[in-house]
């Protein structure tokens, strides 16, 4: 199959102008009789009577995908039914906001553009949706294309099971099975003119394990965010394909426990630099930045097929002016990327590479927090993460690279400061291991980690998770943002609020 270039991906809600688009790329899933699409009018009224159920994917301006849906009260769904009573006919008056349950009438994914979890991102929405409303669970008739191959040697319960084991392959199943589905009870009859599927369906349901009773009081939504950390091992990689596909197998293993963001370390493209041993430590660093335009469209391209926010580490990079900076890259899962830089260099990336401060302090908007990233060493000047808390920073991404033992203390003391001193989370993410071929890389130490501030809500010495030091692994933690909002307010000392500002002030020059 050929790779689709992509440059973004969006989730947005059904418009009656897509209607055109959407008629003329897709058939039917869930047709009770016929292949003919849904009619404008029924696409009108689902927008009307719940525009917030009905979303589409969009790629590069074309829309691929689509996915309805309506509410329903539990107690009309949870026995036998069918997809005709479900949908009152097709004509929706089954849909009240007052029901409890949000139910899915069709999912399409255009053929062209699957094996890239765009669907996945549909149901991920769904999820969030039915948080945001409070609702009891996700249902639908899932039907089981496969089934008819297996008709004649099995019962439906036994060919899910077999399925659920991965002794049957059945893509649609397996798919709600994977994502956290469970099959409540099979119906029959669900689509009458269903051959493939024998005229069975599944009644598969998500719980809203955040659902509670309706009350007076209003339910915040859930702002938890999963950020996984590279604890990346140096060794020798001859080529750029042989670098990413150790990358790809980190972004690929985060993604798995659907995080939200993964964090590489500072330098770990260094092993390419072998290549070029032969020549002065200043030219060997320029000829690594060759790279790096290649290595961001890489990451930008696995943000995408993972659907997870990348902060690429860093990496050299020669701009117009001929100097050369250590820069890295924010690759957002919609297919957007944004560059950050170093603004501080050490004394021996000056010395011995020639590197030049970047110029510009910023944070990034993400679709689940609102972030900054600082390289190593700038880490170590409080007045960068002050500058990005007061522009709203809720998470700060440290990637670092550091030789010994005391080089890593450094990086780590401060960045447990700046969680304390701005009120956020801090993650590091560093390299272990040695390059015997690439000259000033020869050793490594790192113990990457997430830092917390320190008070009530928060772990007692500030530490929400560290890896095993100097060794390769992936790190996985939740963080919770509400407590940070808690914290602004209630805890046992404010230091953002408290800042004497009558007296002093960190600004940026302009």
């Amino acid at each position: 199959m050929e790779t689709l270039e992509i440059n973004k991906v969006e989730i947005r809600n059904l418009q009656k102008e897509d209607y055109d688009q959407l008629a003329s790329s897709f058939t039917r899933v869930y047709a009770d009789g016929s292949d003919v699409f849904w009619t404008p009018k029924q696409i009108d009224k689902l927008i009307r009577i719940f525009p917030e159920g009905q979303i589409v994917v969009v790629v590069d301006g074309k829309i691929v995908g689509c996915a309805l849906s309506i509410i329903v009260n539990y107690d009309d769904v949870k026995n036998d039914h069918t997809y005709a009573q479900v949908t009152g006919n097709e004509t929706f008056d089954t849909h009240t906001r007052k029901g409890n349950i949000l139910y899915g009438i069709e999912v399409f994914i255009h053929p062209d553009y699957r094996g890239l979890r765009l669907a996945r991102r549909m149901y991920e929405y769904r999820k969030e949706l039915c948080e945001k409303l409070n609702l009891k669970a996700i249902m639908f008739g899932g039907r089981l294309p496969n089934y008819h191959k297996y008709a004649e040697q099995m019962r439906p319960k036994e060919y899910i099971d077999k399925v659920r084991q991965r002794e049957i392959v059945d893509p649609v199943l397996l798919f709600q099975l994977s994502n956290d589905f469970h099959v409540r009870k099979v119906m029959r009859n669900y689509l009458p003119n269903d051959e493939e599927s024998r005229h069975y369906a599944c009644l598969l349901q998500w719980d809203n394990i955040y659902y509670q009773a309706p009350t007076e009081e209003y339910i915040l939504p859930k702002t938890t965010v999963r950020v996984g950390i590279v604890q990346w091992q140096m060794r020798s990689y001859k080529t750029l394909d042989d670098l990413f596909e150790q990358v790809e197998f980190f972004v690929d293993s985060v993604s798995g426990y659907q995080s939200d963001f993964v964090l590489f370390p500072e330098y770990f493209n260094a092993p390419l630099m072998a290549r070029f041993n032969d020549v002065s430590e200043s030219e060997a660093i320029r000829g690594l930045a060759q790279y790096t335009d290649e290595i961001r469209d890489r990451f930008i391209a696995l943000a995408i097929k993972f659907n997870i926010n990348i902060i690429t580490g860093s990496m050299p990079q020669i701009k117009d002016d001929g100097q050369l900076y250590n820069v890295g890259f924010l690759c957002r899962r919609d297919g957007t990327y944004e560059m950050y830089e170093k603004l501080h260099v050490t004394p021996d990336e000056m010395k011995c590479w020639g590197l030049s401060g970047g110029k510009t302090i910023r944070t990034f908007e993400t679709d689940c927090a609102k972030i900054g990233v600082l390289i190593c060493y700038d880490v170590e000047f409080p007045e960068l993460s002050r500058i990005m808390a007061s522009e709203g920073m809720q998470i700060l991404f440290v990637p670092f690279l550091t030789d010994t033992q005391n080089a890593y203390s450094r990086v780590q003391v401060c960045a447990h400061a700046r969680a304390i001193e701005n009120e956020c989370f801090v993650v590091i993410a560093g390299s272990v291991g040695n390059l015997p071929k690439v000259h000033n890389m020869d050793i490594q130490y790192a113990r990457s980690g997430v830092f917390t501030p320190c008070d009530f809500a928060f772990p007692t010495d500030g530490r929400r998770a560290e890896a095993t030091p100097n060794t390769e692994m992936i790190l996985i933690s939740d963080i919770n943002l509400n407590l940070l909002n808690e914290l602004h307010t209630y805890g046992s000392v404010r230091n953002l609020k408290d800042r004497r500002s009558d007296l002093y002030e960190v600004r940026v020059k302009r």
